[in-house]
C-alpha cells in the first residue's frame, strides 16, 4: 500500500458490558448505543480472550496488526522497530459512560509478565472531552487497604464499600489524567473521555454490581481472585499524588501542539492536543516534535475533536472535519494541520523514552 495519504478510520465500536455509545456515534457518524460504549480506533490489540474483535481493518480488509507485521519499519519506524520491536505500544479508546463504570482495575507489567506471559500491563490516560459538572472519577484507595479487606469486599459484593474508599477528584472537559497500573479507578457515568493504554485488554474487576457481567466468571482474568487480587496497589493515594497526576485544561488549550499528559506518561504513550489557531500556518510545538513547523514523521492516530482544517503530507492534501479519525504511518513523513481546527494526537513512546516500570 501506498503511505502518502492519511488513512481514514472506520468506526469500530462494540458491545460491552455497561451501557453508552451515542455520543461516539454523534462524533463519528457511527452507530451509537445503547451498548457500544467503546471504539476501539487505530487498534492491533484484540479483546481479552475474544480475537479479532478489536482489531482494526483498513480499507483494504486486511488488520492492521497482520500490516504493521509484514512491514513494521514503514509503519512504526526503524528506531521504534529497534527499541519496541512490532508492537505499536498503543491502544487508542473512545469511553462514552451512560454508566458508571465499575470499580476495578489493571495489572502491571511485572504482574502481567509473571501471571499471564505478557510483555505489557494496562497503565491508562484519559483526555476529558466531556462531563457534567462536578463529575469526578475515583483512584486509588484514600488509606491504606489490608488484602484480607478488600478480598472480603469484593467476594461479598459490597460495592458501597469499594466506591467510599477511593480518593476522588473533579474532572472537567479538557482536562487529562493518567491513572498508573494498580490502582483501582471508577468514572462517573455522564463522562466521555478519549483513553490511551498500553495495548492489552486486561481488566479485574472489584465489583459488578448493577453491571451485565459475572465478576466471580469474568472479572480475574482466568485466574481466580486469589492470584488476580495480588495486582492492586493497596496503598493510599493522596490529594498530592492525584495533582501529580493530572494536566488541568488551562494548561493543554493553548495554541500549537501541546502536551497533555504528565511526565510520567513518557515510557507509555504521548498525548498532544493540535490547535492551529485558523491561521493557515503549520503549527508550532513546545513537544520537539516538528522541524520547520512540520511534525516528524512517526505512527500517530489523530482525532479530530472540532472544527474544520487540512492535514498535509508532502504535496497531498486532505481535508478532515469533527469526528474524522486517521491513522498516519512513519513511512508518511512529516505532516502538517491547518484551519480552525482542533486535533487530538497519540503516539507511541519514543524511542528514547525512559524505561516504563515493571
Amino acid at each position: 500500500m501506498g503511505y502518502d495519504n492519511p488513512i481514514v478510520l472506520p468506526v469500530n465500536q462494540f458491545d460491552h458490558f455497561y451501557r453508552g455509545g451515542d455520543r461516539i456515534g454523534a462524533l463519528r457518524h457511527g452507530p451509537g448505543g445503547p451498548r457500544r460504549p467503546e471504539e476501539w480506533i487505530g487498534s492491533a490489540t484484540a479483546r481479552f480472550g475474544q480475537a479479532p474483535a478489536g482489531l482494526t481493518v483498513l480499507p483494504d480488509g486486511t488488520y492492521l496488526a497482520e500490516a504493521i507485521s509484514a512491514d513494521p519499519n514503514a509503519w512504526l519506524g526503524p528506531d521504534h522497530v529497534d527499541r519496541y520491536g512490532v508492537s505499536t505500544e498503543l491502544l487508542v479508546k473512545l469511553l462514552d459512560l451512560d454508566q458508571r463504570l465499575p470499580v476495578h482495575l489493571h495489572p502491571t507489567r511485572d504482574f502481567s509478565r509473571t501471571h499471564l506471559g505478557l510483555a505489557h500491563g494496562k497503565t491508562e490516560a484519559w483526555y476529558v472531552l466531556d462531563a457534567p459538572p462536578g463529575a469526578r472519577v475515583g483512584v486509588g484507595f484514600a488509606e491504606d487497604m489490608s488484602m484480607e479487606r478488600m478480598r472480603e469486599w469484593v467476594m461479598d459484593r459490597e460495592s458501597e464499600a469499594l466506591l467510599s474508599a477511593l480518593r476522588t477528584r473533579e474532572v472537567r472537559p479538557g482536562d487529562a489524567m493518567l491513572v498508573p497500573a494498580g490502582l483501582p479507578h471508577t468514572v462517573q457515568a455522564g463522562v466521555f473521555v478519549l483513553e490511551l493504554q498500553e495495548p492489552t485488554d486486561l481488566s479485574i474487576l472489584l465489583e459488578w454490581e448493577g453491571f451485565a457481567v459475572d465478576g466471580f466468571k469474568d472479572g480475574h482474568l482466568d485466574l481466580g481472585f486469589d492470584t488476580a487480587l495480588q495486582a492492586v496497589d493497596t496503598a493510599a493515594v493522596s490529594d498530592s499524588d492525584l495533582d501529580r497526576l493530572v494536566v488541568r485544561r488551562e494548561d493543554i488549550e493553548r495554541e500549537g501542539l501541546v502536551t497533555a499528559l504528565p511526565l510520567e506518561a513518557d515510557p507509555y504513550f504521548r498525548l498532544h492536543r493540535l490547535a492551529p489557531g485558523g491561521s493557515g500556518e503549520p503549527a508550532l510545538v513546545d513537544a520537539g516534535l516538528v522541524d520547520a513547523g512540520r511534525v516528524e514523521a512517526g505512527f500517530a492516530i489523530v482525532l479530530v475533536t472540532d472544527g474544520h482544517g487540512v492535514l498535509t503530507i508532502g504535496d497531498h492534501g486532505r481535508e478532515v472535519t469533527r469526528g474524522d479519525a486517521l491513522l498516519i504511518p512513519y513511512a508518511a513523513g512529516p505532516w502538517t494541520l491547518t484551519g480552525n481546527v482542533v486535533a487530538m494526537v497519540a503516539r507511541p513512546p519514543g524511542a528514547d523514552a525512559p524505561v516504563a516500570p515493571r
